[in-house]
């Protein structure tokens, strides 16, 4: 059985911002002559492992990295070649921002080899703007609108975080609940597992500026530290987010502690009144002779009176007091 290429997309840019798709005998027979080359892959393909590790030519580095399951933001130089892991935010319907999809790039100058396992909204735009003569013009471009897409991308959910503290902080001063509890909790969870990720792309990005390969121009060098200062950004927005929702967790705690002690309170109150009352309820009704008032028609009438009485007086001590 034949195991061949199925790219998700197989594309030769044009240097001016357009591409056309090629098909696999195209892609067999590419040279570098003909323009820059962006094969887009699925990693978890039978067909498009075996290429990458039969026919690709690439190291047994780059392929373990252009397979590997699990990976972390970073940036790498392999001779010619930068190998690049990055993450994106999972925009995918019914999916978690937190979530984070990854694609792992192997990038020469006239070469560009992704893979994925799940779909990342940043290379489709990519698509379209290539599909309007918008796209990146050679591998160095395509690195930074990608970077600059996922950062975007980013920085949208970062905003959507903060808007929707914003809200719970506003609920918060009006009408306090155990669902605001969850949603701070969620939100500061949110934030903590997007950072843990962000943090790490951005020293990706310091690195990428650090290399020292003659088609990773200066500017773009340049861009990618633009790149990278609004991704640091995002970050310090993040970390203050996760303050933000410590500070509201604290005060909803806050909130439900003195709930508690008021509740508390008015039980104590309920309590000491009622101690003298039912310490005399239970004194009379023992049974044994000699209970005053046992031969009075009026003596239940009189004893109600004096517990009134008694409450009575309890309400004005406390008042003066100012327990009440």
């Amino acid at each position: 059985m034949t195991i061949e290429l199925t790219p998700l997309h197989a594309l030769l840019l044009d240097g001016q911002g357009g591409a056309r798709p090629l098909t696999a005998t195209e892609v067999d027979a590419w040279c570098p002559e003909q323009g820059t080359l962006w094969l887009h892959l699925d990693y978890t393909d039978t067909g498009n492992r075996h290429w990458l590790e039969q026919h690709s030519g690439l190291p047994e580095l780059a392929v373990d990295a252009l397979l590997a399951e699990n990976t972390r933001p970073r940036a790498a130089v392999l001779g010619d070649q930068l190998l690049l892991a990055l993450r994106g935010v999972n925009t995918n319907p019914g999916a978690d921002p937190e979530d984070m999809v990854s694609i792992r790039l192997c990038i020469s100058e006239q070469r560009i080899i992704s893979t994925r396992k799940r779909r990342l909204m940043s290379i489709s735009r990519l698509l379209e703007d290539l599909q309007r003569g918008e796209g990146p013009c050679n591998s160095a471009e395509l690195i930074v609108q990608l970077n600059d897409r996922l950062v975007e991308r980013m920085g949208t959910t970062v905003e959507n975080l903060d808007d929707q503290l914003s809200d719970l902080e506003l609920d918060l001063l009006a009408t306090p609940s155990s669902e605001m509890r969850h949603a701070v909790r969620n939100l500061r969870r949110q934030s903590i597992s997007l950072r843990r990720y962000y943090a790490p792309q951005r020293d990706a990005f310091n690195q990428l500026q650090s290399e020292r390969l003659p088609w990773l121009t200066t500017d773009t060098k340049l861009a990618l530290r633009e790149i990278s200062d609004r991704l640091l950004r995002h970050i310090e927005d993040l970390d203050m987010l996760r303050e933000r929702s410590a500070m509201a967790q604290e005060e909803l705690a806050s909130i439900q502690g003195e709930q508690l002690n008021q509740r508390m309170y008015v039980l104590s109150i309920i309590s000491a009144i009622f101690l003298p009352l039912g310490f005399l309820t239970g004194l009379l009704g023992i049974n044994v002779g000699g209970i005053p008032g046992a031969d009075n028609d009026n003596a239940f009438l009189m004893f109600l009176g004096s517990l009134s009485l008694m409450v009575a007086g309890l309400f004005w001590l406390f008042r003066r007091w100012r327990w009440l």
